[in-house]
């Protein structure tokens, strides 16, 4: 005697969801605006008022990294202040 899966109604496959609806454009920050919010969500306090910590990574050449610790050791400063001394004079400040 053999027996038979009943039949089924339901389809074999199920529906396949709805696409995601697109979510709402933000409207365009200015420049100065999307730079405090970036700064906002990144840096970390400093011990220092009114500075941030910004941390990353530099790939640079060898040379330049060589030049740049040579003046930390002749400043007596560390190369974070030396990057920092160039970022500054740079940044219109």
């Amino acid at each position: 005697m053999s027996r038979r899966r009943p039949t089924r109604e339901d389809p074999e496959q199920l529906p396949l969801p709805s696409p995601p609806t697109p979510k709402p454009r933000r409207r365009s920050l200015v420049p100065e605006d999307a730079a405090k919010n970036y700064i906002r969500r990144r840096a970390k306090p400093s011990v220092v008022p009114g500075h941030v910590k910004l941390t990353f990574t530099l790939d640079l050449p060898r040379e330049v990294a060589e030049r740049l610790s040579a003046r930390a050791i002749r400043e007596g400063i560390n190369l974070d202040a030396v990057l920092a001394d160039i970022l500054g004079k740079s940044g219109g400040q």
